[in-house]
Parts: C-alpha cells; sequence; structure tokens
C-alpha cells in the first residue's frame, strides 16, 4: 500500500476546495481521539483536522480488537496521508473488570452477541486470513493479514500511557481539550479516577455509545439489524462507561441510536472516490455498506454541535449488574426519579445528514497537512 501509485493520488488531492466545516478560525481547539482504530477507521481523525482541530494523540482503545493491534492500524492510518507526526499512544489492554472469559459467561446466561469485538472467541484461521486478533493467547500479539493499509513503519511514544497523556494534557491547556471516544472507555475512566481534577479540566467528553431503547429492534430485524443497535464500546468494559458518564466533565455528548441515522451507501462512496488519493481508495473499496457512520457521527458533534438538529438533557447511567441481560447499557431518568450520582447528558436525537456527509467528503478528498507546515 506504501506505493509510488499512493504517493501520486495523494499529492494530487491536495488541491483544496473551500471546506464545508462552520467554525472559529481564531480559537485554538485541541483533542485527544481514543478509539479501537481499524483500517478504515481514519475518517474521525480526518475531519478533526479538517476542521483545523489539533490533535494532540490518537489514543489506542480495547473494543473491536485489543489495543495494540488498534494502535499499529492508527500509525498505518496516518503514515499513509504524511501525518505520522500526530503522535499514538497505548491504552489500556483489558477493560477495568471484564475479561474474554467473563464476557463469555455472560453470553451463556443472556444470549449471544452479535459482534463480540476484541473478547470473540480465539479463531486463528481467520486472523491468518486477515481479521484483527480477539481473545487468544496474547492481547499483545499483531496481525499483519489485516492491515489493508499497509504494515506502519512508525512506533507509538515510548514511555506514555494514554491515561496518563490526558491528564498532562487537560493541565497543559485547562478547559481546552475535548476527549473524543469511539471506543470502550477504559483509558478515559482511568484518568479519571487517576485524577480528580482530570474531567473538570477537560473541555469536553463526546461519545459514540448509549443506545437507549433499542431491545425491540435487536429481536425483530436481522442480526445485522441486531449488531447496529448493539452497545459494543460500552459492553466492553461497562465500568469504564459509568465511571466516565458520571464524572465532572463540562459537558458530555452522546451520539447514541443517532448514530445509526447515516448509513454508508454504495452511491456516496463512489462520490468520495471521484476524488483519487490513499483515503478515498480504502474507503472506495474497503468501508462497504453494511454499517452506518457511527464514529463519524460523534466527532462530526464535536467539530461543530450545531450538527445537531434534536437533542435532549437527560440523566444518564450505565448499567454494571453483571446478573442483568442489559449489563452494560445506559438507563435514563429524570430528576424526579433519579438515583445517586447520575449527571446531565446532552443526548443527540437528530443530526443534519447531509452536512455530516459533506464534512466526511470533505475530509477524505481533501485530507490536511498539518506535519507539512
Amino acid at each position: 500500500m506504501h506505493s509510488t501509485k499512493f504517493s501520486l493520488l495523494f499529492t494530487a488531492a491536495l488541491s483544496v476546495s473551500a471546506s464545508p466545516i462552520r467554525r472559529n478560525e481564531t480559537a485554538k481547539r485541541y483533542a485527544i481521539l481514543d478509539n479501537d482504530w481499524s483500517s478504515v477507521g481514519f475518517i474521525p481523525f480526518l475531519m478533526a483536522l479538517d476542521a483545523g482541530i489539533e490533535i494532540l494523540a490518537l489514543t489506542s482503545s480495547t473494543s473491536d480488537s485489543w489495543q495494540k493491534q488498534c494502535a499499529y492500524h492508527a500509525l498505518a492510518t496516518l503514515e499513509i496521508g504524511n501525518l505520522s507526526c500526530v503522535p499514538v499512544i497505548y491504552g489500556a489492554t483489558y477493560p477495568l473488570i471484564n475479561t474474554p472469559e467473563r464476557f463469555q459467561a455472560w453470553e451463556m446466561v443472556h444470549g449471544v452477541l452479535p459482534w463480540q469485538g476484541a473478547f470473540a472467541p480465539y479463531n486463528a484461521t481467520a486472523e491468518a486470513l486477515g481479521s484483527d486478533p480477539t481473545s487468544g493467547p496474547d492481547p499483545n500479539r499483531i496481525e499483519k493479514a489485516a492491515f489493508l493499509e499497509g504494515f506502519p513503519n512508525s512506533t507509538a511514544v515510548e514511555g506514555k500511557m494514554a491515561a496518563s497523556f490526558m491528564i498532562e494534557q487537560v493541565h497543559k491547556y485547562p478547559g481546552q481539550v475535548s476527549i473524543y471516544s469511539g471506543g470502550a472507555l477504559t483509558n478515559i475512566a482511568l484518568a479519571v479516577r487517576m485524577d480528580e481534577d482530570f474531567a473538570s479540566l477537560a473541555k469536553e467528553l463526546v461519545v459514540m455509545g448509549g443506545y437507549v431503547d433499542v431491545n425491540m429492534l435487536q429481536a425483530t430485524g436481522s442480526v445485522n439489524q441486531a449488531d447496529l443497535n448493539s452497545d459494543i464500546n460500552l459492553m466492553m468494559d461497562p465500568e469504564a462507561a459509568k465511571i466516565a458518564f458520571t464524572a465532572d466533565f463540562p459537558s458530555i455528548t452522546i451520539a447514541g441510536n443517532v448514530a445509526n441515522q447515516v448509513q454508508s451507501t454504495q452511491v456516496f462512496l463512489d462520490e468520495i472516490y471521484e476524488v483519487k488519493n490513499p483515503y478515498s481508495e480504502l474507503v472506495y473499496n474497503h468501508y462497504g455498506t453494511l454499517f452506518p457512520f457511527w464514529d463519524e457521527t460523534a466527532m462530526g458533534l464535536l467539530i461543530d454541535p450545531t450538527l445537531s438538529v434534536n437533542s435532549t438533557t437527560v440523566l444518564m447511567d450505565v448499567d454494571v449488574a453483571y446478573a442483568s441481560p442489559n449489563y452494560g447499557n445506559v438507563h435514563v431518568y429524570q430528576t424526579a426519579l433519579m438515583p445517586p450520582h447520575v449527571r446531565n447528558v446532552t443526548y443527540v436525537n437528530t443530526i443534519d445528514a447531509d452536512r455530516l456527509k459533506s464534512m466526511i467528503k470533505h475530509s477524505v478528498q481533501y485530507p490536511a497537512q498539518p506535519c507539512s507546515s
């Protein structure tokens, strides 16, 4: 994938028209993007860069795969766009409590999730054929066959871990650092517990995950529809989600059900590929049309909250009862009926879909070049 063809494609894509993103050009914005990065999971960081946000780091989260494999994907997808000046920092390998064995035991009682992420049973054959690692003997193993984008030459930052880096940066830039979560919330919860001032010093927390009242959709639709409505990011580490959602961030924005609003379609992928570069080629060939733009929705809301056209301020908590069939799912309350220690979040119900697609399209077709300046 690191071919002359890709380099030429990338260079050709750098003539940029005006970005469709509405932003304040004078205010410096910082963000730390925490995610279970993948071969086609790069659109959120392209969107952030396109919006003029300085990404302090990409941090890796165990969710769809183990965090180290995800960190390598972050490194590789930065490299293909000459964006390796953006640091990549390893996150926690394991959730606070959950393990593959514990998760699979829960499934024996309450039913199997259509997508189990890193906790799916180990399958050496699937990994050899290009799947990211799941369960298995070594959570730090790297499966090179999964790197559709090419294997990275760069490395993650030595001597730093995601939670401590997050704490360091909010103290350096108090009130200016947005924390983005597109995977499990383990790293964020660790930062909350390590430093009692961490959450309050951040600018905000924006999360992809937190579905409300989707059980009927899980039960009556196809397996793929059940997958679209399964909260794997929270269920991977429910205890971390509870800590993060009840921490004293100045604001918390939840892209839950709304993350299913904008579906990937072949027509849209064709539009993106009208401008050829390494990113648009990966999106065109490998993003597919089975899934919505989940993580991109959350990033769009971080970039511009007015992307939301309908939202609710609601009290939210996470079920952490291991014996519950709703383990790892959210529950919302009104003030008169709330339990202790919950807090208000902004729960987005509807977004401007056309604007989100414009943000995605522009960021992929004309990747920003902060590393060349």
